[in-house]
């Protein structure tokens, strides 16, 4: 038991000594922000929502809010990139396109329009179609995990307000 318990502090007290910590959610510098121009029941807006909500307040109103994200364009694209010489689609590209800008309720601009873009590869087989389906709405999901975050770390680096 005492050569068991050696053994694990052994391996986790040099992790404390080297100044490894888990990944946090970057600092955001204001209090409260408003999304707009997201569609209804946008999942992006939704997800977004979440992880903001951790930190700041999300407002629905612009007025009242320190910072105003305004989505101008929230996009979801999927291209063949290979084909057989029978026209079998053997591969598509999926992507997610999203361009905004974040100001201030009086119009100061704090981000300007900025444009993100993930995109994944997926092999497809007509043989698997159901199970591609399932493997494109997870690869969907995981594009769009990503780009939450690419977007609260722009706005963490929003500084003055």
């Amino acid at each position: 038991m005492q050569r068991r318990t050696l053994l694990i502090s052994a391996t986790v007290l040099p992790l404390g000594g080297c100044g490894f910590q888990l990944r946090q959610p970057p600092h955001l510098a204001f209090s409260s922000i408003a999304l707009t121009g997201f569609a209804p029941r946008s999942l992006l807006a939704a997800e977004l929502r979440e992880q903001l909500g951790r930190q700041v307040r999300v407002l629905e109103t612009p007025d009242k809010a320190d910072v105003v994200l305004h989505a101008l364009e929230d996009l979801r694209e999927r291209s063949v990139v290979a084909s057989t010489s029978t026209a079998q689609v053997r591969e598509f590209q999926l992507r997610i396109k999203f361009h905004f800008n974040a100001r201030t309720p009086g119009g100061r601009e704090l981000i300007p329009r900025a444009e993100l873009l993930v995109s994944r590869d997926l092999s497809y087989s007509e043989t698997a179609a159901l199970a591609k389906e399932a493997e494109e709405a997870l690869l969907y999901r995981s594009m769009q995990s990503e780009l939450v975050q690419q977007i609260m770390l722009r706005l963490a680096a929003v500084r003055e307000i």
